[in-house]
Formats: C-alpha cells, sequence, structure tokens
C-alpha cells in the first residue's frame, strides 16, 4: 500500500478518468470517492493531452460495460476535463525524458504509452499517479509514486 502525499501533485491515469466517469465501467464508485478525496483535500490533479486522446478513444468503441459514446459527447466531456485539471502538454522535454526512460528501463509495446506519461510526470514535477493499473507502473516505482483507489480512499 503507497502512502499519499497531500503535498504533491498527483497525475490521473485515462483508467481513472474512464471509471470516474462512466457509471456502468468497473470500480466506478471507487474511481470517482477517489477523485472526490483528491479534490477535497485541494490536491493539485493533472492529465496530459494523452490522457484526453487515449479517453476518447475508449469511449468511442464498444466496452464490455458500455456501448459507444457519440464523438460530440466525448468532446463535450473533454472540455469540462479542461476546467477540472491541470493538463500538461507533450514538449521537448517529456520527449527527453521518454528516450531516457526507453534506455533505462525495460518496456516495449503499449508500455511506451505508460513511460509516456512517467516521463510527462517528469517533465512537469508530478510525483504521484492515482492508476487502476498499479501493475503496470510497477516498474517506474523509483521514478513516481503508484497510487491505487484504496490508497486514496482509505487513508
Amino acid at each position: 500500500m503507497a502512502t499519499i502525499d497531500v503535498n504533491s501533485p498527483v497525475f490521473i491515469d485515462t483508467n481513472v478518468l474512464v471509471r470516474a466517469t462512466l457509471v456502468t465501467a468497473p470500480q466506478h464508485a471507487d474511481a470517482l470517492v477517489a477523485m472526490e478525496r483528491l479534490w477535497s483535500e485541494g490536491m493539485s490533479i493533472w492529465i496530459s493531452r494523452q490522457v484526453l486522446r487515449e479517453y476518447a478513444a475508449v469511449l468511442t468503441r464498444p466496452q464490455t460495460y458500455a456501448f459507444p459514446i457519440s464523438p460530440a459527447a466525448v468532446a463535450a466531456q473533454l472540455r469540462v476535463f479542461l476546467t477540472q485539471f491541470h493538463v500538461a502538454d507533450e514538449n521537448a522535454q517529456v520527449t527527453t525524458n521518454l528516450m531516457i526512460l526507453l534506455e533505462t528501463t525495460s518496456l516495449g509495446g503499449k508500455q511506451v504509452h505508460d513511460a509516456n506519461i512517467v516521463a510527462t510526470m517528469q517533465a512537469y514535477g508530478i510525483g504521484q499517479l492515482l492508476t487502476h493499473n498499479v501493475k503496470d507502473f510497477v516498474r517506474f516505482s523509483g521514478l513516481v509514486n503508484v497510487l491505487s483507489f484504496s490508497d486514496v480512499v482509505q487513508r
């Protein structure tokens, strides 16, 4: 169980946003409670342009727990996110950090997307990541504090 640092910004992974916004998603309540806890404690909460794209990709295709949502409805939700979160842009420093992670960490394929999240967090000084897929980020636990829903809710 990781310990949340209330003085450090938190990056929200795509799977948390999906679970928090879709009532039919697995662990919807857990994700929603975790997000509400972060907001209520006044924490600095971040996402990235990558997360926005991934969110749109997930919601506009069929899921086992939901039908696709119209692109226009997803665009409206993205506009809401832009008002709720700090949004990290991908810039030269993110790319430099990603290249370093590729050279120093054992990863490949879809794991590059996870590495890019960590690279973005490093570029913006974001020390904590809230994700449903904790195991996907274990390889980066020396670089960022990886948090699960229960780490946030049960503290």
